[in-house]
């Protein structure tokens, strides 16, 4: 097993470090004990680029940058807009209340996981641009370092039954403490050099209450996910077999 839950008080986000800054249209929660030289311009690449503090990036919906600062790894994300509405509308959602915010609500739930000590990116801070009846926003995170998601580290090898038990018993893990994942994929499941799974991006996720139709529409997901890499990528080191072994070490009470 690779996994095991360790109280640790100093997980928790203390009140007093959170800090606000707010001019005219910009608004930003940070956490000071972590950002503490913090200002607006840590969410904008180019401010980073002439830091020349960009290690790595990746390629989705928008660009994710790594950040390297101060003996700190950060990820910066941009939220973007998907599917249909994201073809004409990139990056601008509707303003209904600062709580209900992409990015806070995914700030808020991070931080309750991170108490909880689930394997979860610990928050830093968010940044929300508001105009008129719009809103952008962007997120900055913990970087898991030395790590690689499901979907590479399968394109290269095989895993062993045991991490694929693991898998399965950190996803129960969420759902014991009833969070729920809007996109469970294997892009989502990281796994590090010393073989620890770690869940990343719940941009709307939230915490529900405890009726299982939901868990197992996340793990269905997930089988989906499986599939349809497998579909892109006949090489891809997953099979049925495979499948089974996470299910039972999700199923393990």
């Amino acid at each position: 097993m690779y996994w095991s839950i360790i109280l640790n008080p100093s997980a928790i986000v203390k009140p007093n470090s959170e800090k606000t800054y707010k001019n005219r249209e910009v608004y930003c929660i940070y956490n000071e004990s972590e950002a503490i030289d913090f200002v607006p311009q840590f969410f904008d690449g180019e401010f980073w680029q002439e830091k020349d503090a960009i290690v790595g990036t990746a390629q989705g919906r928008g660009t994710t940058w790594f950040i390297q600062y101060n003996n700190k790894d950060w990820v910066l994300r941009h939220y973007y807009r998907g599917g249909m509405i994201g073809k004409f509308n990139k990056d601008s959602y509707i303003y209904t209340g600062m709580s209900n915010t992409r990015a806070a609500a995914e700030f808020e739930l991070l931080k309750k996981m991170y108490a909880l000590n689930l394997p979860v990116p610990k928050p830093i801070a968010y940044r929300v641009i508001k105009k008129g009846l719009f809103y952008k926003a962007d997120l900055l995170t913990e970087r898991v370092c030395n790590a690689q998601d499901l979907v590479s580290l399968l394109e290269k090898q095989s895993v062993d039954d045991a991490l694929w038990k693991s898998i399965g018993q950190v996803i129960k893990q969420f759902h014991q403490h009833n969070v729920y994942h809007h996109d469970l994929n294997i892009h989502n499941i990281l796994i590090d050099d010393k073989k620890n799974v770690w869940i990343i991006d719940f941009d709307r996720g939230e915490i529900r209450d405890n009726a299982q139709g939901w868990k197992q529409e996340n793990i269905s997901r997930l089988l989906r996910s499986f599939n349809k890499e497998k579909t892109k990528l006949p090489s891809l080191n997953w099979q049925k077999a495979d499948w089974d072994i996470l299910l039972a070490g999700y199923q393990e009470k």
